[in-house]
């Protein structure tokens, strides 16, 4: 009977109704106040008068001389440029990382799999902030990471916070965080991978680095393509590592927004931001889609 409902266009409605509702209250009304303070005119004290305004997203390019001039600052772009560099080469780290490790235990026997999967979600049960403190200590002067670069003669006196505090601290910070959820994926992709397609592959005198070129990881790009976007659209806003490893002086986008509605009290300049971090997200998720309906069709042929 059940079924016989959701198969009319109103059966269909009254499934989805509880899912539109979540949806509608706790995630498009959120994102449409968000849009409209974007557009709105800051208090000095913190929120905002409701008087329409374009200023926060001028404010992103622009800033105003003695003169009350616009003038070109690109101060906030070499944020918006950290945080999509350091997003991508963390995703490209995870990636190339991530899919030896997925193939590894794709490999094993069915027994040995869960252990191996139980071992890279052992990081999920400690909480996030507890380990960005740890690579504070392993990072920081006199560190397991410092003293041997020390010691080689890498890295200098003048460096007194060991790596601390630079992007390829937030970098390493970003890459721990995120590589199980490249891994995950993948390994869900080739885990129903028919191998006897690498076997044949081989029979037809192909080495094992063109039966992997041109058989595995096509077959695998559904994966890839999930733990691509599961890696760089969180990486992308992330602020816990940047802002305990990489410090004042190097802002990421999720800093730059906790920044204008606590210190600055701008709200309409932190809520253009968070628009401006939306669409890069918006774009990833619509390339995503693009990719794999892409692949999806390529494969069915």
């Amino acid at each position: 009977m059940s079924a016989g409902l959701t198969e009319t266009p109103a059966g269909r409605w009254l499934a989805l109704g509880p899912a539109l509702l979540v949806i509608g209250v706790f995630m498009l009304v959120p994102l449409g106040i968000m849009v409209t303070i974007s557009f709105m005119e800051p208090n000095v004290y913190g929120g905002v008068h409701r008087q329409f305004s374009p200023s926060a997203y001028v404010q992103f390019l622009y800033q105003r001389d003695f003169d009350d001039n616009l003038v070109f600052n690109p101060g906030y772009l070499y944020i918006l440029g950290r945080s999509l560099g350091l997003a991508g080469l963390a995703t490209l780290i995870c990636f190339v990382a991530g899919f030896p490790v997925a193939w590894y235990i794709v490999r094993r026997p069915p027994h040995q799999r869960n252990v191996l999967i139980f071992l890279v979600t052992i990081p999920f049960w400690t909480n996030l902030l507890i380990r960005a403190y740890a690579w504070i200590i392993i990072l920081g002067r006199d560190g397991v990471i410092d003293t041997p670069l020390r010691w080689l003669g890498v890295m200098g006196p003048e460096a007194s916070n060991g790596i601390l505090y630079t992007n390829w601290a937030i970098l390493i910070g970003l890459v721990y965080t995120y590589l199980p959820l490249m891994i995950l994926p993948i390994y869900a992709s080739l885990e129903r991978l028919d191998f006897r397609l690498f076997e044949a592959a081989s029979d037809l005198y192909s080495n094992k680095w063109a039966s992997m070129r041109h058989v595995v990881i096509p077959l695998a790009l559904p994966g890839i393509f999930a733990g691509v976007i599961l890696v760089f659209v969180p990486a992308l806003g992330d602020f816990i590592s940047a802002q305990l490893l990489g410090g004042s002086r190097r802002l990421m986008l999720g800093n730059l927004v906790q920044l204008q509605f606590s210190t600055a009290r701008n709200w309409p300049f932190g809520a253009a931001v968070a628009v401006i971090l939306l669409l890069f997200v918006v774009a990833s998720m619509a390339a995503y889609l693009r990719l794999n309906r892409k692949t999806g069709l390529e494969l069915s042929k």
